[in-house]
């Protein structure tokens, strides 16, 4: 597909940025069934958050534009093939992962209302109701958003100068890809819904990782995409469910255990490669040193936030005082990566545990110096559950340029976990 003649031609019309339910990740799939078991009643509110200041997006993207996408969103729902491929396809090797309860409440659902204002050059976007159903706006608001601010730009550029943007940015992907085919026992997926340029780059990133990488592309976690390419769909647990764990606590003692009450809950509904411990929300180093003996026969750890080598030895540190083999254990790299970081935490760690990547923003959206003023580089925006039952949600992670939340609930948070000093990186995206 020329993608350059595409945007040229279709002014948006025919070309929804979110196309489908499933045009979502796969843990948030996951996620949304959990929530939909262990609760069902539980409300929340959901809020983008810019962390990119400098991106105005109020005044680089039409207000009735972000409208009409985002109410088109509101008129999906699951079609019979789409219905088909949850209830029938075999996902990490088990067949009807989605439970007939489920799939009979998605198969009826329309995302509720959002909330839309503009404020000092930003969008105040929030989503409020039952946590099952606002789960499913956080990836779908992302990609607008993120594709609204490309087109801004694209449709000030003439016919051949996109020719020329979209061939530099398909040789900047395959001269990647080359690089990392050298890397020998390499396992890599897509992880780039959330910001990625558009639906039709990250579709097209995904056919260049399929023929340039073989086996080594292990699938990606966009589900409208692993349906239409046959490919793996790949996902597990995010933040999100300890943080509204934590805010539904009643004493600091609930709180300490919300962490270890959600991979509980999570325990009894997944087995095998989806039982991935995601340590970061309060600090990786408390969370291991506290965890319960179970935790450590699961299958592996995600690292995704600060030093990634750091959060690394400390998990390996951590399954050899509880009696496990690292080698055993699989890590999964998912924070800024690029191929020069891809490259290193490899040759660090391939064969003291089993090495895999989620390649996020820099796979789906790298147009970083390919335009004037790098006016299509990727920016850090999230959108996040701040408030549950009417309490507010806190993020402390292993970067604290990552934390959120009100000051006074960071710091109680920081107390009841133990957080002490952390080292401040760059959020990259």
């Amino acid at each position: 597909m020329d993608i350059a003649t595409r945007v040229w031609n279709h002014k948006w019309k025919i070309d929804p940025i979110v196309r489908s339910l499933i045009d979502n990740d796969f843990y948030k799939l996951l996620m949304c069934q959990s929530v939909f078991r262990n609760k069902p009643d539980t409300e929340v509110t959901f809020s983008l958050i810019n962390r990119s200041k400098s991106v105005r997006l109020a005044e680089l993207i039409d207000e009735g534009e972000l409208r009409e996408q985002l109410d088109h969103i509101r008129s999906l729902s699951l079609t019979r093939g789409e219905s088909t491929f949850l209830r029938g396809n075999t996902f990490y090797g088990k067949r009807q992962m989605f439970r007939p309860e489920f799939m009979t409440w998605f198969e009826n659902l329309r995302l509720p209302p959002y909330h839309l204002e503009k404020r000092d050059g930003q969008f105040e976007l929030t989503f409020e109701g039952t946590w099952a159903e606002v789960t499913l706006w956080e990836i779908p608001a992302l990609a607008v958003l993120m594709e609204l601010r490309g087109r801004a730009v694209l449709n000030r550029m003439g016919r051949f100068e996109l020719q020329v943007l979209y061939a530099r940015a398909l040789t900047k992907l395959w001269e990647k890809i080359e690089r990392l085919r050298g890397i020998d026992g390499l396992r890599i997926a897509d992880f780039g819904t959330r910001r990625r340029h558009s639906y039709l780059w990250q579709d097209r990133c995904v056919q260049a990782m399929i023929e340039g990488l073989g086996p080594a592309f292990v699938g990606t976690s966009n589900c409208h995409i692993a349906m239409k390419r046959d490919i793996e769909a790949i996902g597990t647990n995010a933040h999100e469910l300890p943080m509204v764990y934590a805010a539904l606590a009643d004493s600091d003692e609930e709180l300490a255990r919300a962490p270890y009450d959600v991979l509980s809950d999570w325990h009894r509904d997944h087995d095998g490669n989806l039982r991935i411990i995601l340590p970061d929300t309060y600090g990786t180093k408390g969370f291991l040193d506290r965890a319960p003996d179970w935790l450590t026969q699961w299958t592996g750890i995600r690292i995704d936030s600060g030093d990634p080598a750091k959060g690394a030895e400390i998990a390996i540190d951590w399954w050899k005082s509880r009696g496990e083999d690292p080698r055993e254990k699989l890590v999964i790299f998912s924070d800024g990566l690029d191929v020069d970081k891809i490259i290193e935490l490899h040759r660090q760690f391939s064969g003291r545990v089993k090495v895999s990547f989620g390649w996020g923003t820099l796979l789906t959206n790298d147009f970083r110096g390919l335009t004037p003023d790098d006016s299509l580089a990727p920016f850090s925006m999230v959108c996040k559950a701040v408030a549950a039952e009417g309490r507010p949600t806190v993020k402390l992670s292993d970067n604290p340029l990552k934390a959120m939340g009100p000051a006074d609930e960071i710091a109680r948070y920081k107390r009841v976990f133990g957080v002490g000093e952390q080292e401040a990186m760059e959020v990259v995206v």
